[in-house]
């Protein structure tokens, strides 16, 4: 039997919206809604259909930002500062893994691009300067050890942590199921067909066969997962994230072990999940100089995700009419970027959170209270 949602005293309800797509993004805009006041039915189609399940779990801004996506970045930063609001309504300490990022650069090419980017962000986020700190080789060998010898240099990036992609998703369908939401796995192909007042479309890739004239393209990586043995060297404590002599690399924390990538390059089949062998090779080639000592880790998990991405790399949150909302093109920032998302979603259906202003995006404010 279906119990009524619980939801905070003062929410009034809102009628019963219908979310299509159970990753990151749907669920955190779930919740949201659920704690506004609606009653929410999820309809999942599955582990496969997600990009979250193959996800480092990286809540960067800063280390996201790039010259030329100045709005992705004042979205970003919006998010990122609503992070720990949704970590504390989940209440799974486990949930993170780190709190702040070593920003690595093998040689010194390597650490003139970190700088080239350092220096656009101290130009378009008030609070850059004090959050990317110059580190030298030997301080970047005396924060994490294990880290070979010889680095040019890089940063460390404060704030810029990780969560644990997996855990997450476990997480949020604890909270939705204690708020009494429905959770159904099943594929859905009109929307016609989608009972509830409202729609929310969130299902990634899968969004362009429902909501027709969305631009949305496919962008492939492979992530590894190698688990610690008995003799290995502990897992760093903090995110990895390095330019390897041109090469983008990064390596998360997990309990047993690390998440390792990134690769990404252009998906023309939207089902293709095979990882690709110069991917693969790669990345253990790369991570194995960095980190020696991961050569004595066992690899667990290749695997290999589409992340659906917007022409200009901002989300594509909007209406689309009245009973249709869309939240989709994250790219490779859905996880960091869901808190703003569910903030966006909550106030076009109309709920009871604040308007998202131009100067929330420079600030930040909490989704949950």
């Amino acid at each position: 039997m279906r119990t009524e949602p619980r939801r905070p005293a003062d929410a009034a309800r809102r009628g019963d919206l219908s979310v299509i797509g159970g990753g990151v993004v749907g669920l955190t805009c779930a919740l949201a809604a659920a704690d506004s006041g609606w009653r929410v039915r999820i309809f999942d189609a599955g582990p496969g259909a997600r990009a979250a399940d193959v996800a480092g779990g990286m809540l960067g801004c800063l280390a996201e930002g790039h010259p030329g996506e100045d709005r992705l970045l004042a979205v970003a930063r919006d998010s990122v500062a609503r992070w720990p609001a949704l970590l504390a309504r989940l209440g799974d300490p486990s949930v993170e893994t780190a709190a702040d990022s070593l920003l690595i650069g093998a040689a010194p090419a390597d650490v003139d691009h970190l700088a080239s980017q350092v220096r656009f962000l101290t130009g378009h986020a008030p609070d850059a300067a004090e959050r990317l700190q110059p580190m030298s080789g030997a301080e970047l060998r005396a924060a994490e050890p294990a880290l070979v010898r010889g680095i040019a240099g890089g940063f460390r990036a404060i704030g810029e942590g990780s969560i644990d992609n997996r855990r997450l998703i476990a997480a949020l369908e604890r909270a939705l199921d204690a708020c009494g939401a429905i959770r159904e796995q099943a594929t859905v192909t009109d929307l016609r067909a989608v009972p509830g007042d409202q729609i929310l479309v969130a299902a990634g890739l899968g969004t362009r066969r429902l909501v027709p004239g969305i631009d949305l393209r496919g962008e492939k990586g492979e992530i590894l997962r190698l688990r610690r043995t008995r003799w290995s060297v502990p897992p760093p404590t903090e995110v990895i994230r390095a330019r390897w002599h041109g090469r983008p690399l990064y390596l998360v924390p997990r309990e047993d072990g690390i998440v390792l990538g990134a690769t990404q390059y252009e998906a023309y089949d939207d089902a293709d999940r095979v990882p690709l062998a110069g991917g693969v090779g790669d990345l253990l080639s790369d991570a194995g100089e960095l980190m020696p000592g991961l050569r004595s880790y066992e690899l667990v998990e290749a695997g290999a995700g589409i992340r659906p991405s917007s022409p200009d790399g901002v989300p594509v949150v909007r209406r689309e009419d009245a009973r249709v909302v869309v939240a989709a093109g994250h790219g490779r920032n859905g996880i960091a970027l869901a808190p703003w998302t569910a903030a966006q979603v909550v106030d076009l259906l109309g709920g009871e959170h604040e308007p998202v202003t131009n100067k929330q995006l420079h600030t930040g404010s909490p989704i949950w209270n």
